[in-house]
């Protein structure tokens, strides 16, 4: 069995969790998150506490187990607290604005780049190199980061483009004759 699915989970005040036979609903202040339950990972709540047991001995029910134990608990600290992921620009005339679900990017093409952001994810830009993204689920937070990333990854000998916040970019060394 998954060590990690042994552990359980406290479930904090303001969170409402629903167990059915097909999914696991999470209800808080920054949303509600669903997810398809598996036949494999029998989900327990007692008294603000939920619990992973496999439903059977195979390798996969207790891989499993672990799996959707981190898949709720990210579930939960989602709804609750929420996650941010934390973007900078790094190059000359490099810009970014936030217009509602909209984010414009300048990033050195001969055009500007517009990126829609989906529903449940938020962009904010506290300064014109700087991007905050925030949402209740995880997953699509680090999935949108991404995609903004990969409009202008940054390059390896200036260190130009668009970078995670505690990213750290290897400059490589320029051809010498």
């Amino acid at each position: 069995m998954s060590r990690v699915g042994k552990m359980p989970i406290a479930v904090p005040k303001g969170v409402d969790v629903s167990i059915s036979a097909k999914e696991i609903s999470v209800k808080g202040s920054n949303g509600t998150l669903v997810r398809a339950g598996n036949a494999l990972v029998n989900i327990k709540l007692d008294s603000g506490t939920l619990t992973f047991e496999p439903a059977n001995d195979s390798v996969a029910a207790g891989a499993m187990s672990g799996t959707m134990r981190a898949l709720v608990n990210n579930m939960i600290n989602g709804v609750s607290k929420g996650f941010e992921k934390k973007l900078t620009l790094v190059g000359v005339g490099f810009r970014a604005q936030a217009q509602g679900q909209k984010l414009n990017l300048q990033v050195g093409f001969s055009h500007p780049v517009a990126k829609e952001m989906p529903a449940g994810v938020k962009v904010e830009t506290p300064t014109q190199t700087e991007i905050l993204i925030k949402g209740a689920d995880r997953q699509s937070v680090g999935q949108v980061a991404a995609e903004v990333r990969a409009i202008r990854p940054p390059e390896p000998y200036k260190g130009k483009g668009i970078r995670y916040a505690d990213e750290r970019v290897s400059l490589k060394e320029t051809k010498k004759k």
